[in-house]
């Protein structure tokens, strides 16, 4: 009986070495209901939207989240709510965290913590029927580039045309606040603007959905990440190091590049987890 203790004893502690942080990692709440409650917005190929074949929430960031969910032995539960109102419902306790290709950002971090799972970047862009006279980001002084006002991207246009433009004696960029990626690039395909911003793991998609439409300006003129928030409180705390940890098992196990890789997004791999990293 002694040994079979011994061994019971032995089994159990190899157990808990080598199995995956379960629900008893989380929250109680969270761990009695058995699911992690995750905003999103399906409007942002390829990191969140609708499949149009089935009209079922896809991309990466929802491959992610059912994974990251996997790995802590619940179920992930998806709200689609508001881009503006995801950290207010965050807030206010109606989802858990958000995975919407989020910018952690200085000012976000004022309410919430970030996990940071993904690197990204803000991309020029025009219509291939302008790459004549717009060759290089260069070519843009004194145009209207058009950026969602919701981001960070209109400022970081002004920046860069300050440095770029202005500094070097040309006429400044006008940056355009849209309501969004959509608006931007029909904003650019109506001629409103001359070129736009989006983030450079979205450009691809595009390109490859709307073959010989759109020319990509040189390389990515900033570098962000993407990031998982959550509250500032103990529990908020607790569900972070957990889903930061599910995340470094992703990636040890390979399931994280795997799932980057079924989108084209292989040059957005973050290498390493961080939190609050964002600039």
């Amino acid at each position: 009986m002694r040994r079979l203790s011994v061994l019971a004893l032995s089994l159990a502690a190899f157990a808990t070495c080598v199995m995956p942080a379960a629900a008893q990692d989380v929250p109680a709440r969270i761990k009695q209901a058995g699911k992690i409650v995750i905003a999103t917005m399906p409007n942002y190929a390829p990191i969140t939207f609708k499949d149009p074949a089935t009209d079922k929430l896809a991309g990466f960031d929802i491959e992610l989240g059912e994974a990251i969910a996997k790995e802590l032995g619940l179920k992930a539960e998806w709200q689609e709510i508001a881009f503006a109102q995801m950290l207010p419902s965050m807030q206010t306790g109606r989802v858990d965290t958000v995975l919407a290709g989020m910018s952690d950002l200085p000012t976000r971090r004022e309410t919430a913590d970030f996990v940071d799972y993904m690197k990204s970047g803000a991309q020029f862009f025009t219509l291939q029927s302008l790459a004549g006279s717009i060759k290089t980001p260069e070519d843009l002084c004194g145009k209207s580039v058009g950026a969602s006002r919701s981001t960070n991207w209109p400022r970081q246009i002004e920046e860069w045309s300050q440095a770029n433009c202005v500094a070097k004696g040309k006429p400044a960029i006008t940056a355009v606040g849209t309501e969004g990626s959509v608006d931007a690039r029909t904003q650019l395909k109506t001629g409103r603007i001359q070129a736009a911003v989006q983030g450079n793991e979205t450009l691809p998609w595009f390109q490859k959905l709307e073959p010989n439409t759109y020319f990509v300006l040189g390389q990515a003129f900033t570098q962000s990440l993407a990031g998982m928030p959550f509250p500032k409180t103990p529990e908020g705390e607790q569900l972070r190091k957990a889903v930061k940890g599910a995340i470094e098992r992703l990636i040890t196990k390979g399931e994280y590049a795997k799932i980057l890789a079924n989108y084209g997004l292989q040059a957005n791999n973050v290498g390493r987890v961080s939190e609050n990293e964002g600039k």
